[in-house]
Protein backbone atom coordinates (compact mmCIF):
# COMPACT_ATOMS: atom_id res chain seq x y z
CA UNK A 1 0.00 0.00 0.00
CA UNK A 2 1.47 3.36 -0.72
CA UNK A 3 1.03 5.78 2.20
CA UNK A 4 1.23 9.11 0.07
CA UNK A 5 4.47 10.31 2.35
CA UNK A 6 7.01 10.67 -0.79
CA UNK A 7 8.66 13.70 -0.19
CA UNK A 8 6.65 14.77 2.83
CA UNK A 9 9.02 16.05 6.38
CA UNK A 10 8.90 14.05 9.53
CA UNK A 11 10.27 14.14 12.67
CA UNK A 12 10.28 11.00 14.94
CA UNK A 13 12.09 11.84 18.55
CA UNK A 14 13.43 8.96 20.57
CA UNK A 15 14.88 7.86 16.89
CA UNK A 16 17.85 6.29 18.05
CA UNK A 17 16.65 2.95 19.10
CA UNK A 18 13.20 0.54 19.34
CA UNK A 19 10.15 2.02 18.28
CA UNK A 20 11.86 5.28 16.90
CA UNK A 21 14.12 3.30 15.21
CA UNK A 22 11.46 1.18 13.30
CA UNK A 23 9.49 4.19 12.74
CA UNK A 24 11.70 6.58 11.18
CA UNK A 25 13.01 3.48 9.00
CA UNK A 26 9.24 2.84 7.68
CA UNK A 27 8.66 6.71 7.22
CA UNK A 28 11.54 6.75 5.05
CA UNK A 29 11.32 3.46 2.92
CA UNK A 30 8.20 5.21 1.67
CA UNK A 31 10.18 8.34 0.56
CA UNK A 32 9.36 10.57 3.13
CA UNK A 33 12.46 12.83 4.20
CA UNK A 34 13.10 12.10 8.50
CA UNK A 35 15.28 13.88 10.85
CA UNK A 36 15.70 11.86 13.43
CA UNK A 37 15.92 13.25 17.14
CA UNK A 38 17.35 11.65 20.02
CA UNK A 39 20.23 12.54 22.96
CA UNK A 40 22.85 9.88 22.27
CA UNK A 41 24.68 11.61 19.47
CA UNK A 42 27.04 8.26 18.39
CA UNK A 43 23.68 6.04 18.35
CA UNK A 44 21.50 8.61 17.13
CA UNK A 45 24.26 8.79 13.82
CA UNK A 46 24.63 5.16 13.17
CA UNK A 47 20.43 4.91 13.54
CA UNK A 48 20.31 7.84 10.69
CA UNK A 49 23.03 5.67 8.49
CA UNK A 50 20.26 3.10 8.58
CA UNK A 51 17.46 4.99 8.08
CA UNK A 52 18.99 6.55 4.71
CA UNK A 53 19.84 3.22 3.38
CA UNK A 54 16.18 2.05 3.97
CA UNK A 55 14.77 4.59 1.99
CA UNK A 56 17.32 5.28 -0.63
CA UNK A 57 15.71 2.91 -2.91
CA UNK A 58 12.24 5.47 -2.83
CA UNK A 59 14.05 8.56 -2.64
CA UNK A 60 13.62 9.06 1.37
CA UNK A 61 16.24 11.11 3.14
CA UNK A 62 17.84 11.01 6.68
CA UNK A 63 19.14 13.52 8.89
CA UNK A 64 19.41 13.89 12.52
CA UNK A 65 19.20 16.47 15.68
CA UNK A 66 20.95 15.66 18.71
CA UNK A 67 18.61 17.18 21.40
CA UNK A 68 16.78 16.34 25.13
CA UNK A 69 13.60 16.78 23.86
CA UNK A 70 12.77 18.35 27.75
CA UNK A 71 14.21 21.70 26.70
CA UNK A 72 12.00 24.00 27.21
CA UNK A 73 13.03 25.58 23.12
CA UNK A 74 13.43 21.96 21.98
CA UNK A 75 10.39 22.30 20.29
CA UNK A 76 11.71 25.01 18.45
CA UNK A 77 14.55 23.85 17.72
CA UNK A 78 13.11 20.46 16.35
CA UNK A 79 10.72 22.91 14.21
CA UNK A 80 13.87 25.29 12.53
CA UNK A 81 15.92 21.55 12.12
CA UNK A 82 13.39 20.14 10.31
CA UNK A 83 12.64 22.99 7.78
CA UNK A 84 16.58 23.74 7.48
CA UNK A 85 17.26 20.30 6.55
CA UNK A 86 14.01 19.78 4.38
CA UNK A 87 11.34 22.34 4.09
CA UNK A 88 7.56 22.17 5.55
CA UNK A 89 7.22 19.75 8.70
CA UNK A 90 4.54 17.58 7.80
CA UNK A 91 4.30 14.94 10.45
CA UNK A 92 5.50 14.42 13.61
CA UNK A 93 5.89 11.57 16.30
CA UNK A 94 6.27 12.01 19.50
CA UNK A 95 8.21 8.85 20.62
CA UNK A 96 10.39 9.77 23.38
CA UNK A 97 9.76 7.93 26.31
CA UNK A 98 11.62 5.78 29.76
CA UNK A 99 9.78 3.87 32.88
CA UNK A 100 10.40 1.78 35.56
CA UNK A 101 9.23 -1.03 37.49
CA UNK A 102 8.90 0.55 41.30
CA UNK A 103 6.46 0.33 43.85
CA UNK A 104 4.33 3.66 44.37
CA UNK A 105 5.91 4.39 47.54
CA UNK A 106 9.31 4.80 46.01
CA UNK A 107 8.58 6.75 43.62
CA UNK A 108 10.29 10.03 44.83
CA UNK A 109 8.86 13.58 43.66
CA UNK A 110 11.45 14.57 41.24
CA UNK A 111 10.62 11.51 39.36
CA UNK A 112 7.41 12.26 38.95
CA UNK A 113 8.08 15.88 37.85
CA UNK A 114 10.70 14.30 35.26
CA UNK A 115 8.21 11.72 33.74
CA UNK A 116 5.91 14.89 33.47
CA UNK A 117 8.64 16.60 31.56
CA UNK A 118 8.61 13.82 29.26
CA UNK A 119 5.56 12.91 28.52
CA UNK A 120 3.64 15.77 28.46
CA UNK A 121 5.60 19.33 28.27
CA UNK A 122 7.99 17.75 25.65
CA UNK A 123 5.21 16.83 23.37
CA UNK A 124 3.32 19.59 24.16
CA UNK A 125 6.05 21.94 23.50
CA UNK A 126 6.75 20.15 19.85
CA UNK A 127 3.24 20.10 18.90
CA UNK A 128 3.12 23.46 19.87
CA UNK A 129 5.94 24.50 17.78
CA UNK A 130 4.96 22.17 14.62
CA UNK A 131 0.75 22.67 14.70
CA UNK A 132 0.43 25.89 13.96
CA UNK A 133 2.52 25.95 10.61
CA UNK A 134 0.36 22.84 9.76
CA UNK A 135 -2.89 24.11 9.82
CA UNK A 136 -2.07 26.72 7.45
CA UNK A 137 -0.84 24.59 5.18
CA UNK A 138 -3.96 22.67 5.54
CA UNK A 139 -2.23 19.33 5.97
CA UNK A 140 -0.66 17.36 8.85
CA UNK A 141 0.05 14.29 10.45
CA UNK A 142 0.75 14.12 14.59
CA UNK A 143 1.35 10.73 16.43
CA UNK A 144 1.63 10.24 20.02
CA UNK A 145 3.41 7.32 21.15
CA UNK A 146 1.15 6.36 24.31
CA UNK A 147 0.98 3.22 26.54
CA UNK A 148 -2.13 1.02 27.46
CA UNK A 149 -0.54 2.33 31.23
CA UNK A 150 -2.31 5.98 30.49
CA UNK A 151 -5.81 3.53 29.87
CA UNK A 152 -5.47 1.17 33.09
CA UNK A 153 -2.38 2.41 35.09
CA UNK A 154 0.06 -0.02 36.25
CA UNK A 155 0.99 -0.69 39.94
CA UNK A 156 4.26 -1.04 38.40
CA UNK A 157 4.94 2.23 37.38
CA UNK A 158 2.89 4.85 38.85
CA UNK A 159 4.43 7.94 37.84
CA UNK A 160 4.75 6.44 34.07
CA UNK A 161 1.24 5.23 33.96
CA UNK A 162 0.07 8.83 34.87
CA UNK A 163 1.79 10.68 32.80
CA UNK A 164 0.88 8.95 30.05
CA UNK A 165 -2.97 9.05 30.74
CA UNK A 166 -2.25 12.95 30.85
CA UNK A 167 -0.51 12.48 27.35
CA UNK A 168 -3.90 11.08 26.36
CA UNK A 169 -5.53 14.06 26.97
CA UNK A 170 -3.31 16.29 25.91
CA UNK A 171 -3.05 14.15 22.30
CA UNK A 172 -6.91 14.29 22.27
CA UNK A 173 -7.30 18.64 22.69
CA UNK A 174 -4.43 18.90 20.10
CA UNK A 175 -7.13 16.56 18.21
CA UNK A 176 -10.19 18.65 18.63
CA UNK A 177 -8.35 22.11 18.11
CA UNK A 178 -6.68 21.00 14.49
CA UNK A 179 -8.90 18.15 13.02
CA UNK A 180 -11.22 21.13 11.22
CA UNK A 181 -7.26 22.59 9.96
CA UNK A 182 -6.43 18.85 8.26
CA UNK A 183 -3.94 18.33 10.56
CA UNK A 184 -5.03 15.21 12.59
CA UNK A 185 -3.98 14.26 15.69
CA UNK A 186 -3.81 10.49 17.42
CA UNK A 187 -2.35 8.62 19.93
CA UNK A 188 -1.07 4.75 20.10
CA UNK A 189 -1.05 2.61 22.87
CA UNK A 190 1.47 -0.26 22.77
CA UNK A 191 1.80 -2.53 25.88
CA UNK A 192 5.32 -4.46 26.39
CA UNK A 193 7.43 -4.44 23.19
CA UNK A 194 11.28 -6.46 22.82
CA UNK A 195 12.36 -3.24 22.21
CA UNK A 196 15.77 -2.05 24.13
CA UNK A 197 13.41 -0.70 26.81
CA UNK A 198 12.57 -3.79 28.11
CA UNK A 199 15.27 -5.85 26.84
CA UNK A 200 18.40 -4.69 27.41
CA UNK A 201 20.39 -5.54 30.83
CA UNK A 202 18.63 -3.24 33.67
CA UNK A 203 15.89 -2.93 31.45
CA UNK A 204 12.27 -3.40 32.42
CA UNK A 205 12.51 -7.32 32.25
CA UNK A 206 15.16 -7.50 34.67
CA UNK A 207 13.50 -5.30 36.84
CA UNK A 208 10.25 -6.84 35.83
CA UNK A 209 11.78 -10.05 37.11
CA UNK A 210 13.16 -9.35 40.20
CA UNK A 211 10.21 -7.99 41.54
CA UNK A 212 8.19 -11.41 40.52
CA UNK A 213 10.58 -13.33 41.69
CA UNK A 214 11.00 -14.83 38.41
CA UNK A 215 13.79 -18.16 37.94
CA UNK A 216 15.16 -16.42 35.17
CA UNK A 217 14.82 -13.30 32.26
CA UNK A 218 13.05 -16.42 30.11
CA UNK A 219 10.75 -17.11 33.02
CA UNK A 220 9.94 -13.15 33.11
CA UNK A 221 9.87 -13.05 29.31
CA UNK A 222 7.50 -16.19 29.46
CA UNK A 223 5.24 -14.68 32.09
CA UNK A 224 4.76 -10.84 30.49
CA UNK A 225 3.94 -12.93 27.27
CA UNK A 226 1.16 -14.89 29.40
CA UNK A 227 -0.59 -12.15 30.23
CA UNK A 228 -1.00 -10.72 26.85
CA UNK A 229 -4.45 -12.66 24.88
CA UNK A 230 -2.15 -12.96 21.90
CA UNK A 231 0.08 -14.59 24.34
CA UNK A 232 3.48 -12.53 24.01
CA UNK A 233 5.36 -9.19 23.73
CA UNK A 234 5.06 -7.40 20.68
CA UNK A 235 7.53 -6.65 18.25
CA UNK A 236 8.81 -3.65 17.48
CA UNK A 237 7.74 -3.35 13.90
CA UNK A 238 4.37 -4.24 14.82
CA UNK A 239 3.77 -0.91 16.70
CA UNK A 240 6.08 1.10 14.29
CA UNK A 241 3.43 -0.10 11.27
CA UNK A 242 0.45 1.23 13.03
CA UNK A 243 2.24 4.30 13.49
CA UNK A 244 3.11 4.82 10.08
CA UNK A 245 -0.19 4.58 9.20
CA UNK A 246 -1.28 7.13 10.96
CA UNK A 247 1.31 9.45 9.63
CA UNK A 248 -0.08 8.89 6.25
CA UNK A 249 -2.29 9.87 3.95
CA UNK A 250 -4.36 6.74 4.35
CA UNK A 251 -5.31 7.72 7.51
CA UNK A 252 -7.45 10.78 6.31
CA UNK A 253 -10.30 10.10 8.62
CA UNK A 254 -8.76 9.16 12.08
CA UNK A 255 -8.65 11.99 14.52
CA UNK A 256 -8.57 12.25 18.50
CA UNK A 257 -8.32 8.33 18.55
CA UNK A 258 -5.83 5.92 21.63
CA UNK A 259 -5.44 2.93 19.28
CA UNK A 260 -5.05 0.17 21.54
CA UNK A 261 -1.47 -2.01 19.91
CA UNK A 262 -1.12 -4.15 22.84
CA UNK A 263 -2.54 -7.81 21.60
CA UNK A 264 -5.45 -7.12 23.37
CA UNK A 265 -4.59 -6.66 26.80
CA UNK A 266 -6.39 -3.61 28.07
CA UNK A 267 -10.11 -5.06 27.97
CA UNK A 268 -12.05 -1.45 26.78
CA UNK A 269 -13.76 -1.13 23.99
CA UNK A 270 -12.58 2.59 23.41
Amino acid sequence: MDLGLKGRTCVVTGASRGIGLETSRLLCAEGASVLLVARNEERLAEATKEVAVAGAQAGGRAEHLTLDVTDESAGDHILAAAEQDFGALDVLVNNAGAAKWRDLDEVPDEDWRAQYELNVMAPLRAMRAAAPSMAERGWGRIVNVCSTAGKRPSAAMPEYSVAKAAELSLSRLFADRYAKHGVLVNAICPGPVEAELWMEPGGLLDQSQDMSGAASREEALANAGAKRPIGRLAEVGEIAAAIAFLCSERASYVSGAAWSVDGGTVQVII
